[in-house]
């Protein structure tokens, strides 16, 4: 059973008390991740025919921007795996007998998943090309070799959906499944990021790495990284509504300080003044603009209406862009101590900045925004 809207209140509350710690020190929040289990959170997404509570995307889009408000480090992470099972729910792509023993390890505990895909010379795939990572045909199965970068979670991942290409005459891509310990697999801590620092995104080093002969995933010609609209709407909102968590932690902080702040020359709380009450009321109506859109679109693409999983890259933008906005004018109004270590703003900015860097990026939403728009012109002109 998945958590209520008050669970998720709690497990709020819980995260942020030791999120400042976690990101100060770049250690890995193994227990706000046995927490987000314990509340079912974790696997939430799990299809009712698997004994799953049977997410959709409205309720990731619910759930995340929680943990983002708590710790965006343990919601990203929490992300990676609720997506993972959203996507075997639509798909069924995992080989049969290697889901049912994540399901397994699921039930016991915390058993965290995500897909490496982005390396040192290729960068994202999502701009084309193919992996340097190998699979080689071995006895009973394949040995990879490779180095995966910006692999969030990387030292408590239990599977790692690896993307290689096969060393075949005629290569093919897809992912490997591979455990996390396995012989030959290194975790190198590279990660020392801005924000998101206890994320632990660190680099995974593999060599001659063994995996069986069927696990594998969508394991065919190489096609320009062909995850399906479906599964962009999904990163698209559901990693937007982390950050919105973030913002909204940020304007919780803020209106606790204007209330608690009273200048001995104004003998009353800043919360009293129009000009702070008129930059609050802003940023309240810019998360709440962003935060309605991007539940409508997750609602959408839940119902399956293909303009909102069209526009899914649109919510994408206005909702972290609405989130850094936010973040930005709280830490202006506070002023110079907003920028102080020991100040929480000064983290959720660092967090929050982190939005623009997932795919697809501002550019690319801009630029298939664009044509999509322009395209819709030609058609209506044409006699």
């Amino acid at each position: 059973m998945t958590a209520t809207a008050t669970d998720l209140a709690a497990v709020t509350a819980e995260l942020a008390e030791r999120a400042e710690e976690h990101d100060r020190e770049a250690t890995f929040p193994h227990e706000g991740i046995a927490l987000v289990h314990r509340h079912g959170l974790l696997t939430a997404t799990v299809a009712q025919r698997y004994g799953g509570p049977g997410a959709g995307l409205a309720r990731t889009v619910e759930i995340l921007t929680a943990l983002g408000a708590g710790d965006p480090a343990v919601a990203l992470v929490t992300a990676m795996t609720l997506f993972t099972h959203a996507g075997q729910a639509r798909t069924s792509s995992w080989p049969a007998p290697h889901y049912r023993q994540l399901l397994a390890e699921s039930a016991g505990g915390p058993a965290l998943v995500n897909a490496l895909r982005v390396e040192p010379e290729l960068g994202t795939p999502a701009r084309g090309g193919l992996p340097a990572t190998v699979a080689r045909r071995v006895a009973g199965g394949w040995a990879l070799t490779g180095r995966k970068i910006f692999s969030t979670g990387a030292e408590a991942l239990a599977w790692m959906l690896v993307w290689a290409r096969t060393d075949e005459d005629e290569p093919r891509t897809g992912s490997f499944l591979v455990r996390g310990g396995s012989p030959g697999l290194r975790i190198e801590p590279t990660w020392d990021h801005l924000g998101l620092r206890a994320s632990r995104s660190d680099d995974v080093v593999l060599t001659d790495v063994r995996v069986p002969i069927d696990a594998t995933v969508e394991l065919a010609a190489p096609v320009p990284d062909a995850r399906g609209a479906e599964l962009f709407a999904w990163n698209c909102l559901g990693l937007t509504a982390l950050y919105l968590g973030v913002a909204n932690a940020a304007r919780d902080w803020l209106v606790r300080f204007l209330h608690e702040r009273v200048p001995t020359s104004l003998g009353q709380p800043l919360a009293t003044l129009p000009r702070f009450q008129a930059a609050v009321g802003e940023i309240e109506a810019r998360l709440l603009s962003a935060e309605v859109l991007v539940r409508a679109l997750a609602a959408g693409v839940d119902a399956g209406d293909p303009e909102s999983i069209r526009r899914a890259g649109l919510g994408k933008l206005a909702g972290t862009r609405a989130a850094i906005e936010s973040v930005q004018d709280a830490v202006a109004l506070v002023g110079n101590n907003a920028l102080n270590r020991r100040n929480p703003l000064e983290r959720h900015l660092r967090d929050v900045l982190c939005a623009r860097i997932h795919t697809p990026q501002d550019d690319t939403i801009l630029a298939v925004a664009g044509k999509a728009a322009l395209a819709r012109y030609e058609r209506t002109s044409t006699p």
